[in-house]
């Protein structure tokens, strides 16, 4: 199976300079863990958020997070893969390098992304 068959394709976006809390307000919108932050010109890399992060930077500045921007957090550039891969060298990447989401892109643009959850969900229809 390759990635594209398998991958999220309604991918939710955020702009770097958007606040942790237009973040936040966000995630809770649309039920989500991350965000895909996008390019600043058609040669950058995506990046990406996680609540995770948002969560820490919370905890370090005591709540007051109004100063921060997504850009302050994020990670940049994002593990990518190519749609066009099989599953289970995507799966490969992510479990060696403990990684929970990769952003899938053919010729450095969003085509979806890819998580471990879509993963074990995958792997789940072998068991039955």
């Amino acid at each position: 199976m390759l990635v594209e068959q398998l991958m999220k394709k309604n991918v939710t976006t955020i702009k770097p300079y958007a606040t942790l809390k237009e973040a936040l307000q966000l995630m809770k919108e649309k039920n989500l863990k991350s965000l895909v932050v996008e390019k600043n010109s058609p040669s950058d890399a995506y990046g990406l958020i996680t609540n995770t992060q948002i969560l820490k930077a919370i905890v370090a500045e005591d709540g007051d997070i109004e100063l921060l921007n997504v850009y302050d957090l994020y990670k940049k550039p994002a593990f990518s893969v190519s749609s066009k891969i099989d599953v289970k060298y995507a799966a490969k990447i992510m479990i060696e390098h403990n990684i929970k989401r990769v952003v899938v892109t053919d010729n450095n643009e969003l085509l979806g992304v890819l998580s471990i959850t879509d993963l074990t969900h995958y792997l789940m229809t072998w068991v039955e």
